[in-house]
């Protein structure tokens, strides 16, 4: 990759990989595509280009790809699973038409694309326990459809064109530097800024509902080295099954209680958030990204909670 187009540079993943990006490849090739209404600021604003690029706008994306020579395009705007739940047709004209905009300005620019997927993509027929990498993917959820739509749509460029598409399933994302944004797992994130801030944590999702999770580090960092993967060791592509820990409430907030002994919590369910936590996954088995591309996590959940609540502690002063 020489030069790199982030569509959703401002969003929950966006911010963060913009910025590792930049540090990977220099800060001049890497441009951050975002929406009026969602402008960079700070560091991402000030450290390298940035161009407005709605992902619906096809011709948006072309005069970037043009403007910049971008050969590698992470295409990350979609709504969260909570959020598309109330706003479907919006999350299905983001995620999916919006695809295949960038699908369509990749083949026409010789662009490598990766969109990534979610543990979303399953449903409730899935295996819950150690999910294989081929599997049913009967998801519930219009998050769910436009995910597992996204890697068959991926897929149908790179057969079809020859586009190099890759992508991940996501699991739950925690990070100590973008707030939740209407996640099914934010509560995992939530539940580190009420400890810090000494307050009772009050937790949407019920007691022994065990989801994969995974530390932003090692998402950013996978995202970075499937791109760079050997197309040649690839036998899948759209999306690995990536994995680094999978835990329920009353697990992270004992992990937190050993650093926070005070620190409570109960719990409050919200119906719409359960209903989709009950239909993914227990965990994913992530052997073919570890075959493939020599997928390895460095988080889990200790080490992880450590730093959270030290990160947190520095910011929130």
């Amino acid at each position: 990759m020489k030069n790199i187009l982030v569509i959703g540079a401002t969003g929950q993943i966006g911010s963060e990989l913009t910025m590792k990006l930049r540090g990977i490849y220099g800060n001049d090739h890497v441009v951050a595509g975002y929406i009026v209404g969602a402008e960079p600021k700070g560091e991402l604003k000030e450290s390298g280009p940035a161009e407005i690029c709605d992902v619906t706008d096809a011709s948006a994306i072309e005069r970037v790809v043009t403007k910049y020579s971008i050969d590698a395009i992470y295409n990350l705007a979609a709504l969260l699973s909570v959020v598309a739940e109330h706003k479907p047709l919006l999350a299905w004209k983001i995620g999916i038409d919006g695809l295949l905009n960038v699908l369509e300005v990749a083949r026409q620019h010789q662009c490598a694309v990766f969109t990534p997927s979610s543990i979303g993509s399953f449903g409730p027929e899935t295996p819950r326990d150690h999910t294989p990498q081929d599997t049913v993917q009967r998801p519930r959820t219009i998050y769910g459809v436009s995910k597992v739509t996204t890697e068959l749509l991926s897929d149908y460029y790179h057969n079809k064109y020859g586009v190099d598409t890759r992508s991940v399933r996501f699991p739950g994302l925690i990070s100590n530097v973008t707030p939740p944004g209407g996640g099914t797992t934010d509560y995992a994130v939530d539940i580190y800024y009420s400890a810090v801030r000494g307050e009772k944590f009050v937790c949407p999702i019920g007691a022994g509902t065990y989801m994969d999770m995974m530390y932003m580090p090692d998402a950013l960092h996978a995202c970075v080295q499937l791109m760079e993967a050997d197309p040649e060791r690839l036998i899948h592509r759209n999306g690995f099954n990536i994995a680094s820990m999978s835990f329920d409430p009353e697990g992270i907030f004992a992990a937190i209680k050993k650093y926070k002994p005070d620190f409570e919590m109960e719990y409050k369910v919200d119906p719409l958030k359960q209903s989709i936590a009950d239909s993914w996954p227990n965990s994913l088995e992530d052997i073919c990204a570890r075959q493939e591309w020599d997928w390895k996590p460095t988080y889990d959940l200790d080490s992880m909670t450590k730093d959270m609540l030290e990160k947190l502690a520095a910011r929130l002063k």
